[in-house]
């Protein structure tokens, strides 16, 4: 049998939110059996949000979650290393709207776990098998999950960046390969955009340390890169912390074609929109941390 895990004792870290570009005092805590994934405002009285793809209010640039009017943005990259890592139930406790960005990546994040330690709970763990393909599309993004061994992530990106362009990966899932392939792959953005959403309140806390910026002549900071592909890795890490709002691993195929954030949710709440897509079944290994 496979249990459930936490951490084995509270890690914390303080760092700028990537938005709001304020500084954040971030704290992971081992939380009960069955509780799942919950963050916690301490500076809103302690108001709590469960990391669950139905509570996604907005996903411009982040995945938000929302609850009785609380929010908590930009959560991807931490729950990508939630999952990387096999982590079940974790309480984050923020005094800030975000969790700190740290190295725009979920490497960082992972560094945090594997500081605290993996605890077994005694309640076995269990996984979302998926029965038959599930789509969704918008515009020219598009996303799928169907039938298949373990969990295997495949995503294309095309960008008419030089810098960028058509880049494709593919990812057996495992906590190794996460760990070695896709956790250390930063956040990237255009500096086109930047006044447009400083004016917006967004992207406050990007830097040439956190971030990989283009301008119209390529990558502005090429000494940060890490990958020759590492945009369309984000990508997939991306894709692994928004599937992550399940609730629960899920054992099949993901699909990303110029996927984002909106149609990442959207793929969540079709699948569990239809009961013969799926069944919960025990979860067929042990995940463990490796960095």
């Amino acid at each position: 049998m496979t249990f459930r895990h936490t951490l084995a004792g509270p890690v914390t870290a303080c760092g700028t939110a990537l938005h709001a570009g304020v500084t954040v005092n971030m704290t992971l805590l081992p939380a009960p059996a069955g509780q799942g994934v919950v963050f916690v405002r301490t500076d809103l009285g302690g108001k709590q949000i469960p990391a669950r793809y139905d509570l996604v209010s907005e996903t411009r640039l982040g995945t938000v979650l929302e609850q009785d009017g609380v929010r908590v943005g930009v959560v991807e990259h931490l729950m990508a290393a939630v999952a990387g890592a096999g982590l079940d139930d974790l309480t984050v406790s923020l005094d800030g709207p975000e969790p700190p960005i740290l190295d725009g990546d979920a490497l960082s994040y992972l560094a945090l776990i594997h500081k605290a330690g993996i605890k077994s709970q005694n309640v076995a763990r269990h996984a979302f098998e998926i029965l038959k393909p599930v789509r969704v599309s918008h515009r020219d993004s598009r996303a799928s999950l169907s039938p298949g061994a373990g969990t295997y992530y495949e995503f294309e990106i095309e960008f008419s960046a030089a810098a960028i362009g058509r880049q494709t990966f593919a990812l057996d899932f495992s906590a190794a390969n996460f760990a070695q392939s896709i956790a250390p792959a930063r956040t990237f953005g255009f500096l086109k955009e930047l006044e447009a959403l400083h004016a917006v309140d967004m992207a406050k806390g990007a830097s040439l340390e956190n971030t990989l910026a283009l301008d119209e002549h390529g990558l502005v900071n090429p000494g940060l890169m890490r990958f020759p592909d590492e945009f369309v890795r984000h990508k997939i890490l991306d894709a692994i912390g928004d599937m992550a709002l399940a609730g629960a691993p899920l054992l099949g195929r993901f699909q990303g074609v110029r996927s984002g954030h909106a149609t990442n949710n959207a793929l969540l709440r079709a699948l569990f929109a239809d009961s013969s897509a799926f069944r919960r079944v025990p979860f067929p290994g042990t995940a463990k941390a490796v960095l």
